[in-house]
């Protein structure tokens, strides 16, 4: 699979992936009213096949199913915004949808400072606390040396 290097299409795929990993309530409360627009592709709840790789560098193989829900809009002025969210909550893909199709406008550096940059900031805490717990279980194993191994 080929990476765009297209600035672009980077910011789109960071921000998409901020909206989908939010908390539905976190999401709800930094943008409470939803501005108007039309439904492309109405909140439907379906699966997606979810893979791993050992070591990340191992061959594919499938570690189960996971449940999404999909959405896709258009504003007024045209801009179309998608979002495929973790679980069953349609409030949560539609209120993503109609962020993407915003960050496609002229609002975007408004969106980005008061929705986007308050999420980032809450998933670098828990991601950090995560490291934190982990760290705190990892054990080192070392070998001292005996005197007959001299």
């Amino acid at each position: 699979m080929t990476q765009s290097a297209d600035p672009q299409v980077v910011a789109r795929k960071d921000w998409m992936s901020v909206l989908a990993k939010a908390p539905a309530a976190r999401l709800s409360a930094l943008m409470p009213d939803v501005p108007a627009h039309d439904v492309l592709r109405p909140a439907e709840v379906g699966s997606v096949m979810v893979q791993g790789r050992i070591g990340s560098t191992g061959a594919a193989f499938n570690l189960g199913e996971m449940t999404v829900t999909r959405c896709s809009v258009r504003l007024p002025g045209g801009a179309v915004g998608h979002a495929y969210v973790q679980g069953r909550d349609k409030g949560h893909a539609i209120r993503a949808a109609v962020v993407d199709a915003l960050m496609q406008t002229d609002a975007a550096d408004r969106l980005s400072r008061m929705v986007l940059a308050p999420l980032q900031a809450e998933a670098a805490v828990a991601r950090s606390m995560r490291a934190g717990k982990a760290a705190a279980t990892k054990v080192d194993f070392f070998t001292m040396v005996r005197g007959e191994d001299q």
